[in-house]
């Protein structure tokens, strides 16, 4: 059995951060990555925008050229997964059978695409985008000419995916299972916006509609929803969010109930065992101190970055701003904060221009802002949210007045 000073689990985003900060802040000890993930680290948010649509080689969403690793020496482990942590003994069991040591553990672990539960969900043809092995399936079927796709769900992956393929000439439908596009990460006048941009460029947009089934036999022809509507079609795209991939921590005792429970130093309750990314459920100060998770490259860098420096001994409470951003044919959204819990919602801009911005506040406090081709209110009302402004909701509606001059 090989032991190694830190053993990190999963290749993503958190995991591969998590490597390079350690050698940035002059961690000098043997570093192993495993990932289940059979290709070298590599960026996932191009995968449902550039990468489905051929605008982006697979060599160019590479976090590191692949010989960065070796140079760092940090060794990859990859097309293996963790059976289980044994914490008393500190070693990771691989379903491999091999048995690897490790001093300290860093678990980031991401998460699986949640699947469809209804009939049918099994079938050829339906497709997450999840990772590299999804997406070259997905575009496979492209390649053979798929022509009439469903998507189901309207959040970011969903929506992102249906605006790539209706740019490549496919007939898209929608299937939103809530009343709003984007309901869990943006307010009403956002999701209005994008449902209103769909529509016009194409797709069919089906809200408050639920699977019932898949129809076909060894390949989907067509989805049926509850009301008894059959919308036929050549593929199925699934953006229903994730399932944490926490298991075999949670098998080994670590705290937990949606993902892996940390402190503000990405610990969890195991000795040594640190969590990180979209797993990680950590009480958030943007989010009132709500426990929450985060799905974000921000989160997972940030988070990696925590642990980095509480490995090498200059522990720093995580507390970064989070912020997200999403590229929907040509409009841009960006958003920093956490909207969650909002009682006021400013809008500011004309969304027919295709150029606005909306401000959310709390009890008087600016707690996020989501922008569409306004870079300039992005950039300034993440500081609003920083520095928690008051500021009365008339004077944020004043779109002919820049933000930065309201702190």
């Amino acid at each position: 059995m090989t032991r190694y000073d830190v053993v990190i689990v999963g290749t993503g985003h958190g995991g591969a951060q998590a490597a390079i900060a350690l050698r940035q802040n002059g961690f000098t000890g043997s570093i192993l990555m495993i990932g289940r993930d059979r290709n070298p680290p590599y960026e996932r948010p191009p995968l449902s925008k550039e990468f489905l649509a051929g605008e982006k080689p697979f060599e160019r969403i590479l976090i590191r050229p692949e010989q960065f690793w070796a140079d760092k020496e940090i060794g990859l482990a990859l097309g293996e997964s963790v059976a289980k942590v044994d914490p008393e003994l500190r070693e990771v069991h691989l379903s491999s059978g091999t048995v690897i040591g490790y001093d300290r553990l860093i678990w980031s672990g991401g998460g699986d695409a949640r699947r469809l539960s209804c009939p049918g969900g099994h079938l050829d043809g339906v497709h997450a985008v999840r990772d590299r092995r999804d997406v070259d399936a997905l575009k496979g079927d492209l390649a053979a000419g798929a022509q009439r796709y469903v998507v189901v769900g309207g959040g970011y992956i969903g929506l992102e995916a249906a605006a790539v393929l209706r740019k490549l000439g496919r007939d898209v439908t929608v299937v939103e299972a809530t009343d709003r596009l984007l309901s869990r990460v943006a307010g009403e006048d956002m999701s209005q916006f994008f449902l209103e941009e769909h529509r016009r460029q194409g797709v069919d947009v089906r809200l408050s509609s639920k699977v019932a089934r898949l129809e076909g036999e060894a390949r989907v022809t067509g989805v049926t929803l509850e009301d008894g509507e059959t919308i036929a079609c050549d593929c199925v795209v699934v953006g229903i969010g994730i399932v944490p991939a926490v298991g075999p921590l949670i098998a080994a005792g670590a705290a937990g109930a949606n993902g892996v429970d940390v402190t503000d130093t990405c610990h969890t309750s195991l000795e040594k065992v640190y969590a990180i990314g979209d797993c990680a459920a950590h009480a958030n100060p943007y989010a009132g101190g709500e426990v929450i998770r985060l799905e974000s490259v921000q989160n997972a860098h940030d988070m990696a970055t925590t642990v980095a420096k509480a490995i090498c001994g200059e522990p720093e409470p995580y507390k970064a701003l989070p912020w997200f951003w999403s590229n929907q044919y040509d409009c841009k959204l960006q958003t920093a904060g956490i909207s969650l819990g909002h009682d006021t919602a400013v809008l500011r801009g004309d969304p027919a221009e295709r150029s606005f911005s909306v401000i959310y506040l709390r009890d008087g406090q600016v707690i996020a802002v989501d922008a569409v081709n306004r870079t300039k209110d992005y950039v300034q009302g993440r500081k609003l949210v920083e520095l928690e402004c008051k500021i009365e909701p008339n004077r944020l509606a004043d779109a002919e007045t820049a933000l930065k001059e309201m702190m």
